[in-house]
């Protein structure tokens, strides 16, 4: 099995990535703040990592079973982390992530979040906006909820695209097709970055427009036809490029 395949398998199919990137992401705005603590990173993950599991794995028999008990532990985990270096305020802003999480997709609900109409995507962009401005700082940041808001519902968007032959609930492509929806996808990028040039500093700005380019051109690109790598893998990353633009703005100001 090729090294491609086997990253695929291990690291994209299995969730770390996509809770990786969504961790990078909030790393970045944590040094934006200067508020960044590792704890934090660790509850973000293994909270987006517990979910997304969660999400992926619902209804398939023993797996699943092992997925609740491994998410068991790493509630506990997470609670552990909490009351060390957090409060009780954390805990409850922690309980209410986890909520909204299944909410979005639990097989012993009568209707999910997930379908809804035209709701998906806008519900992962607040959940992850809540995740960074409202869980991992002290007060609740609304330039950074807005932002990760817009951005991330953005990203969801081409994820739609690459589903529409297999949604059975109606989406932005089914009803408006691809082209409308990568304008929707372009307008939400155009919203976050107002946000960000009116409430960041300069650095974080060049590396979110930096990233917002990048991420324009990988949706412009999105169709049904690409392969499941190009979504999972490249889009996904769009999630991490402000903390590498960023830290790579800081080491090249320092040399």
């Amino acid at each position: 099995m090729s090294v491609l395949k086997l990253a695929k398998k291990y690291i994209v199919d299995s969730q770390i990535y996509v809770s990786l990137m969504g961790t990078m992401l909030a790393a970045f705005f944590f040094l934006e703040q200067n508020t960044f603590r590792f704890p934090k990173l660790y509850l973000i993950f293994l909270t987006f990592f517990s979910g997304y599991l969660y999400t992926k794995y619902q209804g398939q028999g023993r797996i699943f079973k092992k997925i609740l008990i491994f998410n068991f532990f790493t509630g506990i985990i997470c609670v552990l982390l909490i009351i060390r270096n957090h409060n009780e305020i954390v805990l409850l802003k922690w309980l209410l992530i986890v909520v909204l999480g299944l909410l979005y997709n639990s097989n012993f609900l009568a209707n999910t979040i997930r379908n809804i109409p035209f709701v998906k995507i806008f519900y992962v962009g607040l959940v992850w906006a809540l995740s960074f401005g409202f869980l991992g700082l002290p007060e609740v940041n609304w330039p950074i909820i807005g932002f990760s808001f817009f951005f991330i519902s953005a990203l969801v968007l081409p994820f739609d695209i690459r589903d529409m032959k297999y949604d059975t609930v109606v989406t932005f492509p089914k009803l408006i097709g691809i082209k409308n929806t990568k304008l929707l996808a372009y307008f939400l990028i155009i919203l976050a970055n107002i946000i960000s040039i009116l409430f960041f500093r300069i650095d974080s700005i060049i590396a979110l427009l930096l990233t917002s380019f990048v991420s324009c051109i990988l949706i412009f690109f999105a169709s049904e036809n690409k392969t499941d790598a190009y979504f999972s893998f490249w889009i996904e990353s769009c999630s991490a490029l402000p903390l590498i633009i960023y830290l790579a703005i800081k080491y090249y100001l320092l040399f």
